[in-house]
C-alpha cells in the first residue's frame, strides 16, 4: 500500500483568491469561454496534507503550446486598508496575501505544505488563426515518482470570432527610475532600456496603450524639497546668449521602443509639481559643458525664467511631434491633483499650457468640479468617487481614475479586496462610455514620497503610505516583470470592455445596457454593482452566448 499523503485539488475562476491561512471556501470553477484573441485564465487549488516536494504538474490539451502555468506566490501586507473601509473586503489584518505569478521552474515541480491551501495560475492565450471549438485542459499532480497524487479537467470553449480592438486608452504611471533603482543600473544604459522595453511589452500585453513618458523628471510623488533619480528623456543645452537648444535622441528611441511594444499614445509627464502647480520638475541641462540642474523645488512655476523655458521647448517638442506625425497620439499635463486650494495656481500654469498646446489634450487627475466649470481644464480626470458631476455635465470624453483615495464602494485593487471588484470596472467603463483610465502605479517602487527604495515583495504599501495593491502592478523579476493576479484581473475587465462593445454591434447598445442590469435591483454605478464573482462570470457567459447567437443568425 503506497505511503502517500491525503492530496486535494479543486478547480477555480481567476476571481478567488486562495489564501494558506483559511479554508478554501470558493466554489468550484471547471468551465469557461473565451474569443480567439483574448487571454483567458482559471486557477487549480491544491493541498496536501503534510510536507510533499517535488510534486510536478503535467498539462495534457490540444491547447498545450498556449498554455502556461504560474505559481501564486505570498507577500506580506502590514497595511491592507484603512481603518474606516467599508465591508466589501476579503480581509482587514496583515499577514501573507496572495499576488506575484512566478514561473514554474524547467521541471515544474511546486510544493505541497502541511494543510496549507495554495493555488496554480492557468493561463490560455490562443492566436486567432486557432480553430473553434470546446478544448479539454487536463493538469495531473504526481510524485517524482510519476504516481498520480490528483487530476483535473477543466473545459475551455473557443469561440471562433475575434474581440474588437481596444478603444480605451489606458495608462499605468510607468516610474523609469524605479527600474533603475532596484536594478542597480545606469539610467538609460543599455541594460536599462532594455528592462523598459521588457516592462512597457508587459504594459503593452495587459491593455495599457498610453505610456507615461518623462521628458523631464516626473514631479511625482515627491516630497517637497526631495528628489527622485533623474530620468530626463530631453537633452537641454543653455547657450551663450541664454537661450536653449533641445536634443530628441533619447527620446526618438524612446518612441520606437513605444512602437515596437504596441503603445498607441505617449503621455508627457507634468511640467508643474504636483499638489500645487507652484514649482517645476527637475530639468538637468548642460551648462558650459557641465550637467547643472536648472529648474526644480526652489524655481517659482510662474517665474519668467521658468515661464521663458517652457515658451521655448514647448515648441521644439511640437516640431518634433509633428515632424514624427505624432500629432494625434500626444498628451500632455499641468499637474497631478490639484485641489480647491491650488486653483490660483493651477490656473496660470494651465493658461500657459494651453496657449503653447492650442491643438493637443491636456488632462489631470482632479476630482473638484469648479476647475472644469472655470475651463481651467477641457479634459478632466476625476476619481471614480467623484465623477457623478462630470457625467451629469455631459463632459465630452470623459475619463476616470482611482488610488488609495478611493476605497470605499468604488472598483479598486488593494490585495484585501476581492477580485470581482477589481474586474466590475470594465462593465462600468463600457455603461457611461468612458474615453480613458488612468492609474499612477504600474511600478513605484519606492516608500512614499519617494524617500527610499523598497523591495516590493517585502514592502507593498510603500511604508504604511498605501494599502497594499495601490502602488505597482508588476514586481521585479530576475529576468524582467513578474506579473500579479491583480493585472491579469484588471486585463479581464478590459476584455469584458471589448466583449460588450462586440455585442452592440451586434444587437446595438440600448439592447446591451438594458441586458446588463437585467434582474439587478437598481442600476450600475461606479458605487453601486453586483457584490460577487458569480454574477460576473454569469454575466461574461452571457455576453459570450449572445455573440455566438447572433453569429449563427448572420
Amino acid at each position: 500500500m503506497s505511503n502517500i499523503p491525503t492530496f486535494e485539488t479543486r478547480l477555480l475562476s481567476s476571481l478567488s483568491k486562495v489564501f494558506a491561512d483559511e479554508e478554501l471556501a470558493a466554489a468550484p470553477y471547471d468551465a469557461g469561454s473565451a474569443f480567439l484573441n483574448e487571454t483567458f485564465s482559471f486557477q487549480v487549488a491544491y493541498r496536501s496534507s503534510q510536507l510533499m516536494k517535488n510534486i510536478r504538474v503535467v498539462v495534457e490539451s490540444e491547447l498545450s503550446e498556449y498554455i502556461s502555468i504560474r505559481s501564486v506566490g505570498l507577500v506580506p501586507s502590514d497595511l491592507p486598508t484603512y481603518h474606516d473601509h467599508d465591508e466589501f473586503i476579503l480581509r482587514s489584518t496583515p499577514g501573507l496575501y496572495p499576488d506575484p505569478l512566478f514561473p514554474l521552474a524547467a521541471d515544474a515541480a511546486v510544493t505541497g505544505r502541511p494543510s496549507q491551501w495554495r493555488s496554480l495560475w492557468v493561463t490560455v492565450e490562443p492566436d486567432s488563426g486557432r480553430a473553434g471549438g470546446t478544448y479539454d485542459i487536463g493538469l495531473r499532480f504526481e510524485t517524482d515518482s510519476g504516481e498520480k497524487l490528483a487530476e483535473e479537467t477543466f473545459r475551455l470553449e473557443l469561440i471562433p470570432a475575434v474581440l474588437p480592438a481596444q478603444t480605451l486608452i489606458h495608462t499605468e504611471w510607468f516610474h523609469t527610475d524605479c527600474l533603475a533603482t532596484y536594478y542597480g543600473v545606469d539610467v538609460f544604459s543599455e541594460r536599462h532600456w532594455q528592462l523598459i522595453e521588457q516592462y512597457i511589452r508587459t504594459a503593452a500585453e495587459h491593455g495599457m496603450n498610453m505610456i507615461l513618458t518623462p521628458l523631464f523628471t516626473p514631479p511625482l510623488d515627491t516630497e517637497v524639497g526631495g528628489e527622485r533619480p533623474t530620468v530626463q528623456l530631453v537633452d537641454v543645452e543653455v547657450l551663450g546668449d541664454g537661450s536653449y537648444r533641445f536634443g530628441f535622441d533619447k527620446l526618438d528611441r524612446w518612441t520606437d521602443l513605444c512602437d515596437r511594444c504596441g503603445i498607441q499614445y505617449l503621455e508627457f509627464s507634468h511640467f508643474f509639481t504636483q499638489w500645487g502647480a507652484k514649482h517645476a520638475p527637475k530639468i538637468v541641462a548642460n551648462v558650459n559643458g557641465e550637467s547643472q540642474k536648472l529648474f526644480g523645488w526652489e524655481t517659482d512655476a510662474s517665474g519668467e525664467e521658468y515661464q521663458a523655458f517652457l515658451g521655448q521647448f514647448i515648441p521644439a517638442l511640437v516640431d518634433w511631434i509633428e515632424d514624427h506625425g505624432r500629432d494625434d497620439r500626444c498628451y500632455f499635463h499641468v499637474s497631478d491633483e490639484p485641489h480647491a486650494s491650488h486653483i490660483e495656481a493651477y490656473g496660470q500654469a494651465s493658461r500657459l499650457m494651453n496657449e503653447l498646446l492650442p491643438d493637443y489634450p491636456i488632462i489631470d487627475a482632479l476630482s473638484d468640479f469648479s476647475f472644469y466649470e472655470e475651463g481651467l481644464v477641457k479634459r478632466p480626470i476625476p476619481a471614480s468617487n467623484h465623477i457623478e458631476p462630470f457625467l451629469e455635465a455631459g463632459v465630452e470624453g470623459l475619463w476616470t481614475y482611482y488610488c488609495c483615495s478611493q476605497y470605499k464602494e468604488v472598483s479598486n485593487r488593494f490585495f484585501n479586496l476581492p477580485s470581482a471588484r477589481n474586474r466590475i470596472l470594465g462593465m462600468q467603463l463600457y455603461k457611461y462610455n468612458i474615453e480613458g483610465f488612468l492609474h499612477w502605479g504600474y511600478n513605484f517602487w519606492y516608500s512614499q514620497y519617494s524617500r527610499r527604495a523598497i523591495d516590493p515583495y517585502r514592502v507593498t504599501d510603500a511604508d504604511s503610505g498605501f494599502p497594499s495593491g495601490d502602488a505597482f502592478l508588476v514586481y521585479p523579476g530576475e529576468d524582467g516583470p513578474v506579473e500579479s493576479i491583480r493585472l491579469k484581473v484588471f486585463h479581464e475587465a478590459l476584455q469584458d470592455l471589448r466583449a460588450l462593445q462586440l455585442l452592440e454591434q451586434q444587437i446595438g447598445r440600448e439592447a446591451v445596457l438594458e441586458a446588463l442590469e437585467e434582474g439587478l435591483g437598481e442600476p450600475i454605478t461606479f458605487k453601486t454593482y453586483p457584490r460577487d464573482e458569480k454574477w460576473l462570470l454569469s454575466k461574461r457567459q452571457w455576453i459570450n452566448d449572445k455573440i455566438k447567437e447572433s453569429m449563427a443568425v448572420k
